[in-house]
């Protein structure tokens, strides 16, 4: 965590069109990422996210701005933007989904930088970083379950 970026790898028993559709598509994405998504999943494309209930107080929306979108091989997206700034470096966090074949499955290589470039300060950097890993240790588990129920659905 001292470099400023999450990595993480796992593998899916699914081919990389699959697990392509599972991290672009909002209707995939509700299954196991947010609560809520809506994003036009090409170059440019643009969306939000919503964890938690809407109606509360507490509920999280992150807008989305995808960067790479090249079918099956890597999808690519900022998010935690400064309000009122353009998503780009310095300004939002970079995720990207790599894509790989790897036997009957997909190898899936997740990485997001950008926290040091925000500038935040040492603190919150540290809190922002344990909660962006603690919420992919989290999430990446329910992607491969997700994955495993779409494939095994006659």
């Amino acid at each position: 965590m001292e470099t400023g970026t999450i990595e993480r790898e796992i593998h899916i028993e699914a081919t990389p069109d699959v697990v392509y559709q599972v991290v672009s598509r909002p209707e995939h994405l509700r299954e196991w990422w947010p609560d809520d998504a809506e994003l036009d999943p090409v170059p440019g494309g643009t969306g939000v996210i919503r964890f938690g209930d809407a109606a509360s107080p507490d509920s999280v929306v992150e807008q989305l701005t995808v960067v790479e979108a090249d079918p099956p091989r890597r999808f690519s997206f900022r998010w935690v933007t400064d309000e009122g700034a353009v998503a780009g470096p310095g300004t939002s966090l970079l995720v990207t989904f790599d894509l790989e074949p790897s036997g009957a499955g997909t190898l899936l290589r997740l990485s997001e930088t950008g926290f040091r470039e925000k500038g935040w300060e040492a603190a919150v950097l540290e809190e922002q970083l344990r909660e962006h890993v603690s919420g992919w240790d989290y999430f990446l588990p329910r992607l491969v379950g997700y994955v495993g129920r779409l494939v095994s659905t006659p």
